[in-house]
């Protein structure tokens, strides 16, 4: 039931038939892109499934501006709002539920957040369920380190899912086999407003910050590690980053280097 790659052709090359189609959307980049690329094909139902952590309500806020986009209107559903809280298993102090999210320059496994998309993937089957829509897409990308995001697990969740919900439900990760840098560039192909996509841990009000250039409702903090990941994918895909960051990258530098001084 899970399919790999970059799925959606059939082995001729074409399209495959038109179906419905429930995406996991976070308003982040790489989601902003699959849906637009999903609804192509079919109908795409975007669902974004709340938990309880510090930067959803901005994130839900972006969702909403970003599906009234051109790219999107008239094959893409409404936005649909899911619960499933983690705030009784993870503790207050937890990173993600207290908004202080790792620094720009550490590394991918420190944004792990335990069972992720066991979660999105249960809340999201049910609905699935409900609704009879019989596919779920989501978009980890190629170098994703977590054991939730691996081939093996789909399988098993989507049999599972099917199993507990007797309604087969089919789960496909179509980016797996690609990086971010590859994801922006099939977002121009497709039209995708970047600049309304957040990929941010730590996200500003607009006007807060005194940044300005985009329509959107909120701006990328630029010190987290998602914003240097965002930034360093549109640097290797040759795209000019639209995005409105609080902090710039010489505001980061600067900050490691003040840091260096004070421990010498």
């Amino acid at each position: 039931m899970f399919a790999g790659g970059c799925s959606g052709m059939t082995h001729t090359g074409e399209p495959k038939e038109s179906r419905e189609t429930a995406v996991l959307f976070s308003a982040g980049l790489d989601s902003a892109v699959l849906v637009a690329d999903e609804a192509r094909r079919g109908v795409v139902h975007p669902l974004y499934v709340s938990v309880g952590l510090a930067w959803e309500a901005a994130e839900v806020a972006m969702a909403e501006r970003l599906l009234s986009a051109p790219v999107y209107v008239g094959r893409v559903g409404v936005l649909q709002r899911l619960q499933f809280t983690m705030r009784d298993v993870y503790p207050p102090a937890h990173w993600a539920i207290r908004g202080t999210p790792p620094a720009y320059d550490t590394p991918d496994e420190d944004v792990y957040l335990t069972g992720r998309n066991l979660v999105l993937l249960a809340k999201a089957g049910t609905w699935c369920a409900q609704q009879r829509v019989p596919r779920i897409v989501l978009g980890p990308l190629a170098g994703n380190p977590f054991p939730d995001a691996r081939p093996e697990f789909f399988v098993a969740m989507a049999e599972a899912l099917s199993l507990g919900l007797d309604w087969p439900v089919e789960i496909e990760a179509p980016y797996r086999d690609l990086h971010k840098e590859q994801v922006i560039q099939r977002g121009v192909e497709l039209g995708v407003p970047f600049e309304l996509t957040l990929s941010c841990m730590s996200p500003r009000e607009r006007g807060a910050s005194g940044a300005s250039g985009s329509s959107a409702p909120f701006v990328h903090c630029g010190a987290c590690s998602k914003c240097r990941e965002r930034q360093q994918a549109f640097a290797a895909a040759g795209v000019t980053d639209p995005t409105p960051y609080a902090a710039s990258h010489h505001d980061h530098e600067g900050t490691k280097a003040r840091r260096h001084e004070e421990h010498r």
